[in-house]
């Protein structure tokens, strides 16, 4: 089973509780705090570039970089519809391998989607790669799914469903690999009436928030810190969603 090949087509549809309006709101309110003017912001894993695009309606110029070309071709299409002064730029690429053709602002990873880099050595190679492109003083923005919130997921059952999407998902959580797996299978409403089905495969790798902190350091970052869900504030016990705003000396 593959990634993103078929659920591309209804992740919009499936994911319409997520505010990416609020979210852009809350990395403003980061930006503001940068001390630096903030133009170019990298959107990556931009997946169907809701985000990209919110940003992009807000000033900003925007750069979206996904793995899946499957939601990159979504988050393109979305273009027909945008009035926007500077369009997004959207390559396809790995995050350990990102390539830009010059420096940003800012770099915004969202939605958990460091989990999903579900080996250490290749998350660090990110990292790198973040840090080699930021301006002196840039400012990296991640979020992630807590250990204590994908073991909890072990053993659950999930079901979204629209009315041309239907999804069951079940979680499981591997102690020893340290992974939440998600398989998930998808229905979806073709054109001509009929349903389609999908299989997908998800994974999340457990990252300890202070494992996280020593990747960021060894990649030349400075002035850490971390927050809770959304909010101005440390993260309390039991937060199941961490942020974290890193620095690149200027």
């Amino acid at each position: 089973m593959a990634s993103y090949e078929f659920l591309a087509g209804c992740y919009d549809e499936l994911t319409t509780d997520v505010k990416y309006a609020q979210w852009a709101d809350y990395l403003e309110k980061h930006f503001a705090r940068a001390g630096i003017g903030i133009h170019t912001v990298l959107d990556l894993a931009c997946g169907t570039g809701s985000l990209t695009w919110e940003l992009a309606r807000r000033g900003y110029e925007m750069i979206g970089v996904d793995l899946s070309e499957e939601m990159l071709a979504q988050a393109n299409e979305k273009g027909v519809e945008q009035e926007v002064a500077d369009r997004p730029i959207f390559l396809h690429q790995s995050m350990d391998r990102l390539d830009l053709y010059g420096t940003i602002d800012a770099c915004v990873c969202c939605l958990d989607s460091v989990n999903y880099v579900t080996r250490p050595a290749l998350l660090r190679k990110a990292f790198e790669r973040v840090h080699l492109f930021l301006m002196p003083g840039g400012m990296f923005i991640f979020d992630i799914n807590t250990p204590e919130k994908l073991r909890g997921l072990d053993g659950q059952v999930f079901l979204d469903e629209t009315e041309d999407t239907y999804c069951v998902w079940r979680a499981e959580y591997s102690k020893r690999r340290r992974i939440c797996t998600y398989a998930m299978d998808l229905f979806c409403r073709t054109e001509d009436g009929l349903w389609e089905r999908g299989e997908e495969l998800h994974e999340e790798y457990a990252y300890e928030p202070d494992e996280l902190e020593e990747m960021l350091r060894a990649a030349g970052f400075r002035k850490i810190t971390r927050y809770g869900e959304r909010i101005m504030r440390r993260p309390r016990a039991g937060e199941e969603r961490i942020f974290f705003v890193a620095r690149k000396e200027l």
